[in-house]
């Protein structure tokens, strides 16, 4: 998901330390990051809030008895490929989305136009006293050339260690919670009539690419969207290990391209020349890679552009809060995430409670990729007469992606370089809800029900749109669900269907139970 809400790198946990480590000794005479200083040794307690009581049994045997149709329903929405990088089957699977939600009931529902791939809205009157938006993305990742077991479009259901799986691309990124949603809706209104509460769908087509024309599907309906009390994101929040992750916010993001290319200051301007030139020719790829290298001290690791750290506000009482409640698991936690992902060591060598404090509370830039000249086999000596690169920057309170790239521009400026142009691809900035805002409050209880008490982080050091809602409609949001999925943005993707005996992962059955308890928790929320 998106850039991305990824399980694999909820990096939950906590601290109560003082600070956090600054910089490398490579870079702390020149930079000084800022400090992530707490005041508090509060913890904020999730078991303390009672559990959902209600009890849906006969919704529950629906699912039970229409389980083999409801795992169809997610292979049907994954074998639809929708890779907005791509336009490959985006208009199919917005038609999809549209055409489920007219079966389900949704009074309205229609595909929205944009400048860009199209949203899609619905809504679900049930003469509810409340409405509840439900915000979904239906777009996915390109898919990787190599690596996968099965056809990433097939739908393909693979025995794994944890259990059978669904293996696709969008698996659990995020067509298989979302449609899971979506059937524990038919299961409500096929057994009680109609649902708790009034539903808003409002998706989006384009959160892979930065969300750039999801305001576009908000503007026309952001009158009647104010209206609602909340907004709830379909979610696969369980570990391998069972264990629930929340999290109240998201990082923003500012994602960039910077170009150098051969001009009247040197350089080929037309084509790519002899390699042999560059003893009398300015090379456009050095030039580039000399204006990146500007950014950052050299270890890439701090951010040498002036003021870039300054608007950074310190963690608030709430958060502190927050961090301080998950310190034990996330201790326990840490040094697995680095074997799992592969990483030696953190930057600088942090451990523990440092990574953590860094991992959500600090902003980022990162090369994305980059690209000049000739790469394929053998040789090709040539002088490139132009080289581009991707970068993106994870923005946290109160960051901003405009004043974060004018910032960037005007080192680049007083640096010399500006010959090398850069220009915006997309950006929002941070958000976050409360804790003790009621619909998470609800969500907390549901998790409870099932025994599942969640470690609850003020935010991912992933990136969603989310600052539409709690931001510009001054809604609150929280993304949840059980269940677990792993392999979002890379090969064998997948979403557990059916665990092993003994586990304590949810399998599509309880996930949708789940989302029914959810549903009429978030509509008794007061």
């Amino acid at each position: 998901m998106m850039r991305r809400l990824l399980s694999a790198l909820v990096l939950f946990g906590s601290t109560s330390l003082a600070g956090c480590a600054t910089s490398g000794a490579s870079s702390a005479a020149e930079v000084q990051r800022p400090r992530i200083e707490f005041t508090s040794k509060e913890k904020f307690d999730a078991s303390a809030v009672p559990a959902y009581a209600g009890r849906h049994d006969e919704t529950y045997a629906h699912i039970d008895a229409n389980l083999a149709s409801h795992l169809e329903n997610l292979r049907r929405w994954v074998r639809q490929p929708s890779v907005s990088a791509q336009n490959q089957g985006v208009q199919e699977m917005a038609t999809m989305l549209r055409d489920d939600l007219r079966k389900l009931g949704f009074k309205e529902a229609e595909l929205v136009p944009t400048d860009g791939h199209p949203g899609v809205w619905g809504f679900y009157d049930a003469g509810a006293e409340k409405t509840l938006v439900v915000y979904m993305m239906y777009d996915v990742q390109p898919v990787e050339p190599t690596g996968w077991q099965v056809g990433a479009f097939d739908g393909a259901l693979v025995d794994h260690a944890l259990g059978k799986v669904l293996m696709a691309r969008g698996a659990t990124n995020q067509k298989g919670p979302e449609r899971a949603f979506l059937n524990a809706l038919e299961s409500i209104i096929a057994t009680r009539g109609k649902l708790p509460v009034n539903l808003m769908v409002v998706a989006e087509g384009e959160e892979e690419l930065g969300s750039p024309h999801y305001p576009q599907v908000i503007d026309k309906y952001a009158e009647r969207l104010k209206s609602a009390s909340g907004v709830f994101f379909p979610f696969n929040s369980q570990g391998p290990s069972g264990d629930v992750s929340m999290f109240m916010g998201v990082k923003g993001i500012l994602s960039f391209e910077m170009e150098a290319r051969g001009s009247t200051q040197g350089g080929p301007m037309k084509s790519e020349v002899h390699g042999s030139l560059k003893a009398i020719t300015d090379s456009p790829v050095w030039r580039l890679t000399q204006a990146m290298a500007s950014l950052t001290t050299p270890d890439g690791n701090s951010i040498r552009v002036p003021g870039y750290y300054a608007p950074i506000r310190p963690p608030n009482e709430e958060e502190q809060r927050l961090v301080n409640g998950m310190l034990a698991e996330w201790r326990a936690r840490e040094p697995g995430m680095r074997q799992s992902l592969g990483v030696q060591e953190w930057v600088d060598g942090m451990s523990g409670d440092d990574s953590l404090l860094r991992y959500l509370f600090d902003t980022t830039l990162n090369i994305d990729g980059m690209w000049a000249g000739y790469t394929g086999p053998g040789m090709k000596t040539i002088l490139p007469h132009k080289a581009t690169a991707k970068l993106d920057s994870r923005l946290v309170p109160d960051q901003t992606p405009e004043e974060s790239l004018r910032l960037i521009r005007a080192h680049l400026d007083a640096q010399g370089f500006t010959d090398v142009e850069t220009r915006l691809l997309s950006g929002y900035p941070p958000a976050q809800t409360s804790v003790s805002s009621s619909i998470v409050q609800a969500a907390i209880s549901a998790y409870n029900k099932y025994g599942i008490t969640p470690s609850v982080a003020p935010r991912l050091g992933g990136s969603a749109p989310y600052y539409i809602f709690t931001e510009r409609l001054k809604l609150p949001l929280v993304a949840g669900g059980i269940g677990h999925g792993s392999g979002a943005h890379g090969p064998d993707e997948y979403m557990l269907i059916e665990p092993v005996a003994g586990s304590k992962i949810a399998g599509l059955a309880a996930i949708e139970k789940f989302y029914v308890d959810l549903l009429y928790a978030l509509a008794e929320a007061r």
